[in-house]
């Protein structure tokens, strides 16, 4: 099954690539240079419809860590600073926000102040205040964030909040004064990465009577272009325009083009693409199926956007629970899959490529180094089956019951059946569970599931080696009982702990002295393999005949803004 399967995705890969090649190149770059007053008074208007298999859960945005949802938290919601919403590498360049400029620095990179601009409002009418800033610093640890351990662990007073969240005030370590106009930010140590963890959606500034929980399905206002009028995971999200809204920078905050969006959800992927072809959908999230690929690149070229992503999907193994608590065991699998029939179920070589380190290709820290391999080297060549079945014997688990936990679509589907099967050969009592995308990425993170391996993505926040190693394995992301536990695998290890603190210090003064240094802590997580990575992907947008301007932003991909439908 798996090699006709692939050579089937890889005809439908090679087709894509070549038809595509010319059009990718000008990804991004779309009217970059023509005048927006005129675009806009041309194409404002109408509404916009996406679609996905399932909704990405909460819309919270100080909690929700799904690339899908980011996507829509960029026209929502805004930091102090921003990724710039521009295509290509332009989306790696941070600017200016809800800050006028860029923030005063002092105290050797240790005190950062900024001047809040006055007249943005949120989407209730309310002006935002330098003391809503503080109010959402503090929600971060009130609500529990995924990130307030990796990202925002280095405020003064940030020790005490995430020892008790509910009391959190960040005394000391962010000063809010309104009649000035100016928040102070005082970090316990100076943070190369500082500027970036304020950019993204988990540092969105909320008014500050936001409930200090999380707000599930129930909106939050936010300062961007658009708001979320509606939100029911079970059918669809309404955004319309921030009736309040008044450009402030386009290069953080561009007004939008169309009048509504509607974001449905529960479609099959079938369904979407046919909808997709009818005009009835303008763009999905989810990637095409395989079998669907080669009609799409022969028929719809034109529709088809192929950008490449820094990403990787994986098996996070549950370090704490048998039979993956023994580190051959997880060594054994990484050593038995075969990555090219992996990437052959993704949709081919021209979708993906195969990987077994962690940090992504062309990614700082990356050093190519494959050991899960026969003759292991720089790349990953083929499956070690023998080394697998040998490493079993020796853990003496074989036999024992494991469940592989997967989203409930197509690709997650099909990867879940695949590592089931290896399991099986490897002598488990191997099953598949398919559950609900809306609620898979938070299942698997909280341990009272006592989910044994799972399927996962992940996405850059923002180009460094630490977003990688130190959100996904670090032991301050790691959070019994709770949804928020981003270090999937539950695994710490104080002694790579300890390098991944030396190599941000570094990277203040060295940057690639530091990447020398996190490509060495890569290959020691591989070593102890506390996670099987797949393969590295590209983001494939099928969008309507109608939509024009795609515009797609290196850091958060598709910028739905700045598109149109005729």
């Amino acid at each position: 099954m798996t090699s006709t399967f692939s050579k089937v995705t890889r005809r439908a890969g090679a087709l894509l690539a070549g038809l595509l090649l010319a059009q990718t190149a000008l990804s991004g770059l779309a009217h970059a240079e023509e005048d927006r007053a005129k675009l806009m008074a041309e194409h404002r208007g109408g509404t916009m419809t996406l679609a996905a298999v399932s909704a990405a859960g909460t819309i919270d945005p100080a909690i929700n860590y799904t690339g899908q949802f980011w996507q829509i938290f960029q026209m929502t919601y805004d930091g102090l600073l921003k990724f710039k919403q521009a295509g290509g590498t332009e989306g790696f360049k941070i600017v200016p926000s809800l800050a006028e400029a860029m923030p005063e620095v002092k105290n050797d990179g240790k005190t950062y102040v900024f001047k809040i601009r006055k007249g943005v409002k949120f989407s209730n009418g309310k002006e935002v205040m330098p003391s809503d800033v503080l109010a959402s610093f503090q929600r971060i640890f009130k609500v529990k964030g995924p990130t307030m351990g990796s990202f925002y662990n280095g405020f003064v007073g940030a020790d005490k909040c995430i020892e008790k969240g509910e009391t959190c005030t960040l005394d000391g370590g962010v000063i809010a004064d309104d009649a000035a106009g100016t928040v102070t930010i005082n970090l316990v140590a100076p943070d190369a990465e500082f500027f970036s963890k304020l950019a993204v959606p988990h540092a969105s500034i909320l008014p500050a009577d936001a409930p200090a929980a999380d707000a599930g399905t129930t909106p939050i206002p936010g300062t961007g272009a658009y708001m979320i009028e509606s939100y029911n995971p079970n059918d669809k999200m309404v955004l319309k325009r921030n009736p309040h809204f008044k450009e402030w920078s386009v290069d953080a905050q561009p007004d939008g083009y169309a009048d509504e969006i509607v974001y449905k959800f529960g479609m099959t992927e079938e369904a979407t693409i046919n909808a997709v072809i009818n005009g009835q959908i303008d763009w999905m999230f989810d990637t095409p199926p395989a079998d669907r690929l080669p009609e799409i690149g022969e028929k719809y070229a034109k529709q088809i956007h192929l950008d490449p992503l820094a990403a990787f999907w994986y098996a996070p193994m549950n370090t704490n629970l048998a039979p993956f608590d023994n580190v051959k065991v997880r060594q054994a699998l990484n050593y038995a899959l075969d990555r090219d029939a992996l990437v052959g179920l993704f949709g081919g070589e021209a979708l993906a490529q195969p990987t077994c380190q962690i940090l992504p290709p062309d990614f700082p820290g990356r050093v190519d180094d494959c050991i899960y391999t026969k003759d292991p080297g720089a790349e990953w060549s083929e499956a070690d089956m023998d080394k697998a079945m040998q490493l079993v014997e020796e853990s003496g688990t074989k036999g024992q019951k494991v469940t592989v936990i997967a989203e409930d679509n197509a690709v997650s589907r099909s990867i879940g059946t695949y590592l089931q099967s290896v399991l099986s050969d490897l002598g488990y009592d191997a099953s598949m569970k398919a559950i609900s995308p809306n609620i898979q990425f938070t299942y698997i993170q909280n341990t009272n599931n006592n989910v044994q391996i799972s399927i996962s993505q992940w996405y850059m926040d923002y180009p460094a080696p630490s977003n990688f190693l130190n959100v996904l394995l670090s032991c301050d992301s790691f959070h019994k009982g709770s949804d928020s536990s981003i270090n999937i695998a539950g695994y710490c290890n104080k002694d790579l702990d300890a390098k991944m603190k030396s190599a941000m210090t570094l990277s203040l003064t060295d940057q690639e002295a530091a990447n020398a240094e996190w490509a060495k802590i890569d290959k020691g997580f591989m070593a102890e393999a506390p996670l099987a990575p797949l393969f590295t992907p590209k983001s494939v947008n099928f969008t309507s005949a109608r939509l024009g301007n795609y515009v797609f932003n290196k850091q958060n991909r598709w910028i739905a803004s700045q598109s149109w439908v005729k």
